[in-house]
């Protein structure tokens, strides 16, 4: 990405945050216009746990490396109880990633190994991952590895525009597991996540697709002081949605 990009504080995505009870950050980059708006810069440029975001380079290398083929591809459930029971059935590669099935994920990374996750991780330039032998199936659930919304965005911004290397298959069957609503005007791509290890994280990162530009957003909260496990689970997209909806993105 141009490094000579513009940014600019926006105080009304702190205001959004402050009315749902959340502290943390939202950043989205116009591509158009190359410039970076959030209310806090400071904290978008501090690496945090991934959590579920990491999904997105988990899926690219499992295609990369055949362990999925496509979109279609099913998972099968092997009969144990699971933290959700919309995860207690076999899942298609792509229902897998909106349900954001973590076993799937875990069983995924397992098949990639150590050695192959480290290399494609380099590969692709995805920053922060602390991985060994011992963590293979939870370190970005827990643990050291961490990554930055601007590192978020930079990441997205190289997927979508076909700047990883990695085949035409890959980029095409990641679109499609990525993306969460489409209308007349916009379509939007993205993954949450939400971590514990260390503090309550809540990420929402993906793109908006309008017209002939493309907005690249990455939202990272932690709890304010009246708490609400099910309103943080919300507030990731909420946030981030009133965000785009501010600045004329969607509608």
């Amino acid at each position: 990405m141009d490094p000579k990009v513009k940014r600019v504080v926006r105080e009304s995505f702190g205001k959004i945050l402050d009315s749902l009870g959340v502290k943390g950050s939202i950043l989205i980059y116009d591509s158009k216009l190359k410039t970076y708006y959030s209310n806090d810069f400071k904290w978008a440029k501090t690496a945090k746990l991934p959590a579920s975001t990491f999904k997105i380079p988990n899926s690219i290398i499992a295609l990369e490396t055949k362990i999925i083929e496509s979109d279609t591809t099913v998972i099968k459930w092997n009969g144990e109880k699971r933290a959700l029971p919309v995860w207690e059935q076999d899942l298609t590669f792509k229902k897998a990633i909106q349900v954001s099935c973590v076993p799937c994920y875990q069983e995924i990374a397992r098949k990639i190994g150590t050695k192959r996750m480290k290399e494609y991780l380099a590969k692709l330039d995805y920053p922060g991952m602390d991985v060994d032998s011992v963590n293979i199936d939870y370190f970005w659930l827990r643990g050291k590895s961490a990554i930055s919304q601007l590192q978020q965005v930079d990441f997205l911004y190289r997927l979508y525009n076909l700047q990883l290397p990695v085949s035409a298959h890959t980029s095409s069957v990641m679109k499609t597991i990525l993306e969460i609503e489409k209308t007349d005007t916009y379509t939007l791509s993205g993954k949450t996540g939400y971590g514990v290890d260390g503090g309550r994280v809540g990420w929402f990162v993906g793109y908006v697709q309008k017209g002939d530009t493309v907005y690249y957003f990455a939202t990272n909260i932690a709890p304010g002081k009246d708490f609400d496990d099910k309103k943080f689970f919300e507030a990731r997209i909420v946030a981030t949605k009133k965000a785009l909806r501010g600045m004329g993105v969607i509608d």
